[in-house]
């Protein structure tokens, strides 16, 4: 009764928190291998490496043009009692790095980062608190050659995971250029991207339906309508043209059709999608957007897209594009198609009368290029019953003196 309570009264101590979980072995290794195929590939694209604090003031995502909800953010106090949070995004804490540590940098700035980012989603969500990513940033220089690279790095990024993959391009401004010409109220303004962004024609349709809509906004109305339905190959833009009219929005989708276009030099062109309905919570998005998926993941693995006022913000006035990679999506989705490509496969296990010497033998072994266990049990027979149970094929035996006997199991 007694041992009863004390789990009860501390039943915490048994669980992870919500949105958190252990990772164990295959797991492990699948997701180091991602991180480290990924972040050789920004290696070898010139890109440096950058690790910001787990722990940031909250003020560095509640201000202008990077607002986050204070209920997505995990909250805490330092020793002077200021509001600090669990760093929910990397682009913002490089563009406070930029502004400051970085500040005598000539631009453009090409950097790489691998590290976790903490936000708190609804219950039973499907999405984890806690999330690995690996991301670029590229801070200043020619936007549409930085949009450009980006993308490609985006796509590699994915190839260097796995072959079934898709990229999804869009562009915020469409949608930010036609609000800024049709006069309505904030709130109108705010659903309507939420609309677009979770394709809720329904409702897209129910609010702007022509009895409701006067003469002169009908062309705004039939823009918003048919953004989310503007998706499919790169012949989507070409539709476009009957609903997004004027000068800026004509120049924005010959933009991104050449960026779709350069792209399926690189890539095959089966694999870009465009999504004119494409936007994004995140409120520092300013031009192209992009998303990117991996088969047997429901949502996105890789997302990013171009800022040109948030670095102002911070005080360096400057445009930048970056993406993330989700590696923990993209490991599970590789260990359901192959958990054995992971697993670890010891050559052989080694039992030794003297420690020095056994140890010894393990480094000679691993020189010659095997997989070594060394073993901690009591006696040999115990050490040839546990590479029985754990599929090795050979357990080398050493002596005092050094001797080894080598048996195949």
């Amino acid at each position: 009764m007694k041992s009863n309570e004390i789990r009860i009264k501390r039943k915490n101590d048994w669980l992870t928190p919500e949105g958190t979980r252990d990772l164990l072995f295959e797991e492990c290794a699948a997701k180091r291998e991602i991180s480290e195929s990924v972040t050789r590939l920004f290696e070898n694209y010139g890109y440096s490496e950058v690790i910001t604090p787990g722990l940031e003031f909250f003020d560095v995502f509640n201000g202008y043009t990077r607002q986050f909800p204070q209920e997505t953010l995990y909250k805490l106090v330092d020793g002077k009692n200021r509001l600090m949070v669990l760093r929910p995004d990397s682009t913002l804490p490089i563009a406070r790095l930029a502004s400051t540590r970085l500040s005598d940098e000539e631009l453009p700035l090409k950097l790489f980062y691998n590290q976790n980012i903490f936000m708190v989603n609804p219950k039973d969500s499907g999405r984890d608190d806690e999330i690995s990513q690996c991301g670029i940033e590229i801070l200043g220089g020619k936007s549409g050659a930085a949009d450009f690279e980006a993308l490609v790095l985006a796509a590699k990024s994915l190839a260097a995971c796995d072959e079934d993959y898709r990229i999804e391009i869009g562009d915020c401004g469409i949608f930010t250029e036609l609000m800024a010409d049709f006069e309505c109220e904030p709130e109108l303004a705010v659903n309507t991207r939420h609309w677009i962004e979770t394709k809720n024609l329904p409702m897209l349709n129910s609010v702007y339906s022509s009895d409701k809509i006067a003469e002169e906004d009908k062309v705004f109305a039939e823009a918003f309508k048919a953004l989310p339905r503007l998706f499919g190959g790169i012949e989507v833009l070409e539709e476009a043209k009957k609903y997004l009219h004027g000068e800026n929005l004509e120049q924005a989708l010959t933009r991104l059709e050449k960026l779709c276009r350069d792209l399926s030099d690189i890539i095959p062109e089966e694999k870009i999608r465009v999504d004119l309905g494409l936007l994004s919570s995140k409120n520092y998005y300013t031009g192209v957007i992009f998303r990117g998926y991996v088969e047997g993941y429901g949502q996105p693995a890789l997302s990013g897209g171009r800022y040109d006022r948030l670095l102002g913000t911070f005080g360096r006035g400057a445009g930048a594009v970056g993406f993330a990679m989700n590696v923990e999506a993209v490991a599970r989705v590789l260990l359901k198609k192959d958990k054995t490509r992971f697993e670890r496969k010891p050559d052989v296990i080694v039992w030794s009368e003297n420690l020095a010497l056994g140890l010894k033998h393990c480094g000679d072994l691993i020189a010659e290029g095997l997989n070594v266990v060394n073993s901690v049990l009591e006696c040999p027979k115990c050490t040839k019953k546990y590479a029985k149970e754990h599929n090795i094929k050979r357990v080398d035996v050493v002596d005092k003196d050094g001797n080894v006997l080598s048996e195949e199991v």
